[in-house]
């Protein structure tokens, strides 16, 4: 797109994107425009009312609803952590879920993970997160992991177990396994832990099709506030820096624990 473009041509560029685009992601594309005019030195046509109104149009069409993932709930990981061996990928699904789950991380921040970013102490798991999506200055974050009450959900001895069986010291914590139990030498990718995820939720009865990596980091920020845990200290454990995500797990998680229909005598 020329600069400057017109409004016209912009209104045009956005009808013709609603055609396979989220409204989401019309919008992200907006603002893109507008911060290139601006830094060209020009007025930003995204203002315009003919942009405007093809924007509101395209938004009253489709709606503004972003697809969510499920969250994964505490009894739907137990039943996919049922049936993993003690075999290099069973050991390795085990604390790849229970990491995941226990630390609300991002499947990015997962396989980013080196074996020294993770150590053991007395209470648990201390995780350094070396840079996570909204630490683009690489900063980075500690997040603790503690022990769970029973020992087959239990991240941390889910840890130990894998480091045992793999053998590995240093470098990624995280690898392929092929079918022989052959550990590979690189860093497991992203679209692994969402297809790790998608089989062991297939096993558990669940679809498949709605659950993604997110999930975990999801399922807990939800249960979590359905356990009654405040919002400082969720935000405290998913880094979350705004609070609009944040709270619409939590409202999920509070929709029977909060519930106004629950106390009128019903």
């Amino acid at each position: 797109m020329a600069l400057p473009a017109s409004p016209e041509t912009v209104a045009c560029y956005v009808a013709d994107l609603a055609k396979a685009a989220k409204p989401v992601t019309i919008d992200l594309r907006l603002a893109a425009i507008s911060a290139a005019h601006r830094a060209a030195g020009h007025d930003s046509p995204t203002k315009e009312e003919a942009v405007r109104l093809v924007r509101r149009g395209v938004r009253r069409t489709l709606g503004t609803a972003q697809r969510q993932v499920r969250p994964v709930t505490v009894p739907e990981l137990r039943t996919m952590l049922e049936g993993l061996g003690s075999d290099p990928a069973g050991c390795r699904d085990r604390a790849l879920l229970l990491l995941g789950f226990a630390g609300a991380l991002r499947r990015s921040e997962l396989v980013g993970l080196d074996v020294a970013d993770v150590s053991e102490g007395t209470d648990g798991l201390t995780v350094r997160l070396r840079r996570s999506k909204t630490d683009q200055e690489g900063a980075g974050r500690t997040v603790g992991i503690p022990y769970g009450s029973k020992q087959a959900t239990c991240p941390v001895r889910a840890w130990r177990g894998w480091l045992e069986v793999s053998g590995i010291t240093e470098g990624p914590a995280f690898r392929p396994v092929d079918r022989h139990g052959h550990l590979g030498t690189t860093r497991l990718s992203g679209n692994a832990v969402a297809l790790v995820l998608k089989r062991h939720a297939g096993r558990a009865g669940l679809d498949p099709g709605e659950v993604a990596g997110h999930s975990l980091r999801a399922g807990l920020a939800t249960s979590a506030a359905a356990a009654g845990v405040p919002e400082r200290v969720i935000a405290d454990q998913t880094g979350h820096k705004g609070t609009a995500m944040l709270r619409r797990y939590i409202r999920e998680g509070s929709l029977f624990r909060e519930n106004a229909a629950s106390a009128v005598g019903l």
